[in-house]
């Protein structure tokens, strides 16, 4: 992905640099060849010997990093149903699907993002699209197809159909089965596995949300393949056995984690593993699940691991444990492009501060993609992938639900989208 030549200066905006330190309200940011070279207040910036190439005012709004999504499926899309996952449409919509899904994603102001499953290995492709600029979208880091125990949630499609998973998730029957498909991964060239330790509310009757659908042996098996080829893995873990599993196994990240007791806790934050909640897709699920005829008992389902993920949530924050932000867009009723209105959940449900939310969506989310050295913070050094907001997102973080509200969103200091792409007319 090319970064910008020359300077840019970015003032008149209060600077949130990530890092969960107050605010500046006069801030400033210049930014040479594509990196930042001074993030702070607008007054200590020392004179350059020559104005910058460019200006952008934030007109009194924000300046912060772009946000990260750590749980981004790029091929979802529509989803009503499980099936509707891997048989809905052909690989080749599915594709072009992930690409809109890709320049979306940007729109909103998410300048990175790491793939929580992908329908074939498209997010690796896609990855490679977007770096070479064919597309735009986020800085993605692929994980390709999953992993899940045979009869597990991701196993739905019955014997007689003759149809398989292939597509979307790899079956395994014991830990040999584990490592042979941890090595059709790394030859498909991802850099995330993501396997499926438990089930989850959408399947009440053999994989509810208490359920495991992987053995402790089948996983610390995936985890000594890929650590093998530098890979890293992560896993779907909502019952408490699972996040034991996974944390003893290795993993180097949890996803939702919900429902933490104080052993996997103290685990947790001994092995100091990323969770990743995404839990503003079990609040959608229960506020606009029955217009999409979603049982009752999927809904009960939902409002449990709510409740248990939220206080989870709490506890490791509040235990020095480190959050990401992102969630399962793309189904019916959690529809891509939404993607902020997990920060405002964080807030107005969860009691995360705006500041705690941000350095979750930022500074904690380049962390767990493997990229804190060059992503995350507005800090001298680093890629210029910055958001200007028409707002103060610190009094209503809701605004960054609105798109139409970002002045810029810039990647290695290349505006990319927002007002400033626009006809000058239109803003």
């Amino acid at each position: 992905m090319k970064t910008a030549t020359g300077t840019t200066l970015i003032t008149h905006g209060q600077l949130i640099d990530g890092t969960g330190r107050p605010a500046i309200p006069d801030g400033a940011v210049l930014i040479r060849d594509g990196r930042i070279v001074y993030a702070g207040p607008a007054t200590a910036l020392s004179d350059s010997p020559a104005p910058p190439d460019h200006t952008l005012d934030a007109r009194g709004g924000t300046i912060l990093p772009g946000l990260v999504e750590a749980h981004f499926h790029p091929t979802y899309f529509n989803v009503a149903a499980l099936e509707d996952l891997d048989i809905k449409y052909p690989v080749e919509y599915v594709t072009l699907l992930a690409a809109a899904n890709a320049k979306l994603a940007l729109e909103c102001g998410y300048t990175s993002a790491r793939s929580g499953g992908s329908l074939f290995n498209i997010d690796v492709w896609l990855k490679k699209a977007i770096e070479a600029e064919i597309c735009p979208g986020p800085r993605l880091a692929s994980s390709g197809r999953e992993i899940c125990g045979v009869a597990g949630l991701m196993d739905w499609n019955p014997d007689y159909r003759k149809i398989g998973m292939e597509g979307l998730v790899l079956l395994v029957n014991g830990p040999d089965e584990a490592r042979a498909a941890v090595r059709k991964l790394v030859k498909d060239g991802v850099e995330w596995v993501k396997t499926y330790p438990t089930g989850d509310a959408a399947a009440p009757d053999a994989n509810d949300h208490h359920t495991l659908c992987m053995t402790f042996e089948e996983m610390h098996a995936v985890v000594q393949t890929a650590h093998n080829h530098g890979l890293k893995v992560t896993g779907h873990c909502r019952a408490t056995e699972g996040i034991r599993n996974a944390l003893k196994a290795g993993y180097d990240a949890i996803e939702h984690g919900t429902f933490i007791d104080d052993e996997t806790l103290e685990l947790l934050l001994k092995r100091n593993v990323p969770v990743v909640p995404a839990l503003y897709f079990e609040l959608a699920s229960i506020e606009r699940g029955p217009e999409f005829g979603m049982p009752q008992k999927v809904i009960d389902g939902h409002r449990e691991t709510l409740e248990g993920g939220a206080e989870s949530a709490r506890r490791i924050l509040k235990a020095g444990g480190r959050i990401g932000l992102g969630g399962d867009y793309g189904f019916a009723w959690n529809p891509h492009g939404d993607y902020a209105k997990e920060l405002t959940f964080f807030v107005n449900y969860v009691g995360f501060t705006p500041l705690e939310t941000l350095k979750c969506a930022t500074q904690t989310g380049a962390e767990i993609l493997g990229r804190a050295d060059e992503l995350g913070t507005l800090e001298a050094g680093k890629l210029a992938d910055v958001l200007v907001v028409d707002g103060d997102v610190l009094a209503d973080i809701s605004i960054l639900e609105n798109r139409t509200r970002f002045i810029a969103i810039l990647q290695g200091g290349v505006p990319k989208a927002g007002q400033i792409c626009q006809p000058r007319e239109v803003w």
